[in-house]
């Protein structure tokens, strides 16, 4: 494969620092500081890791490059107008969490996996109870995708996802108050303002139809470039891609939850985004990383104009 500047950045070992100082600096100019915004920071810190750690341990990339996290770190920066949004970034860092440890499962005995992944993911739901939409879909890629689900699993996972509930449980019953519980399940029952765009700023529909652009994009391009990777490898960008795909028809469905269901797109998309870039060499995907470069550099300029 003839290498263009596309991979000799995708290879490059500043590509990570330099997009760590470029993702810091754009926090710092939303108004980190004089906003307070230490908690959204953090968990998008601890996401970054994450990431990270997700590349290396899953070998996602089949050369050295960390095109995962930088991807990960300039979509979140394009979307920077998310950034405010603490619900968000919980449930961001939950998910992140959640892909780690269920692909650390690899047969139908890992209950442990199952069982701590589904316990991160129940803490998630505390943030967002939409979450659980996406559970049937979550189960039914542990079987086909995974190679995991059994009716061991299935229960390790279903204890871990009450895990949570029951310890807050407690609290509820000491308070003799079970209000809260009730309000927070019945926004699964709430599905007012259905596909209505017009509860999104104009600035929400570009950076959306950006993502469904690099989403398919990377979608593509996977499936036609696939057979370099081993077969988990090929597995987990299904995952990948299946959870993109109902993240972003949600969010057509459900616009009131674009900032939270945005957020799994962007874990989702910028893993495939990271495989393009890194593992094509043609004189059109080179232009092409510059323009979605440029693109993404364009439109987190516009965020932070409409932030400050």
């Amino acid at each position: 494969m003839n290498k263009r500047l596309q991979n000799k950045i995708a290879e490059s070992k500043l590509a990570l620092p330099v997009t760590e100082v470029y993702a810091i600096v754009i926090w710092l100019l939303c108004g980190l500081v004089t906003n307070q915004w230490w908690l959204q920071f953090g968990c998008f810190i601890l996401s970054s890791y994450l990431m990270a750690e997700l590349n290396n341990i899953n070998v996602l990339i089949r050369i050295y490059s960390r095109m995962v996290s930088c991807t990960f770190l300039v979509l979140s920066c394009a979307a920077c107008f998310l950034f405010p949004l603490q619900q968000g970034a919980i449930l961001q860092l939950c998910f992140v969490g959640f892909l780690s440890i269920l692909f650390m499962g690899h047969d139908k005995e890992s209950t442990g996996a199952a069982y701590y992944a589904f316990l991160v993911l129940g803490i998630g739901s505390m943030a967002f109870v939409q979450i659980v939409y996406f559970l049937p879909l979550f189960w039914l890629l542990m079987g086909t995708n995974l190679q995991m689900l059994s009716w061991r699993t299935f229960s390790a996972s279903l204890l871990g996802l009450l895990t949570p509930y029951w310890l807050g449980a407690c609290w509820l019953v000491w308070q003799e108050d079970f209000s809260p519980v009730v309000d927070h399940f019945s926004q699964l029952a709430d599905f007012s303002s259905l596909v209505d765009i017009r509860l999104l700023t104009l600035n929400q529909l570009v950076f959306f139809a950006v993502l469904c652009l690099l989403t398919a994009t990377g979608i593509i391009h996977y499936i036609r470039s696939h057979h370099g990777d081993k077969i988990r490898v090929r597995l987990l960008y299904g995952f990948f891609a299946w959870v993109a795909i109902f993240s972003l028809m949600l969010t057509v469905v459900l616009p009131r939850h674009y900032d939270a269901l945005i957020r799994m797109a962007i874990v989702c998309t910028a893993s495939l985004l990271a495989h393009f870039i890194a593992l094509t060499s043609t004189k059109i995907t080179n232009i092409a990383f510059f323009v979605v470069v440029g693109g993404l550099l364009l439109l987190t300029g516009y965020s932070l104009w409409t932030l400050l």
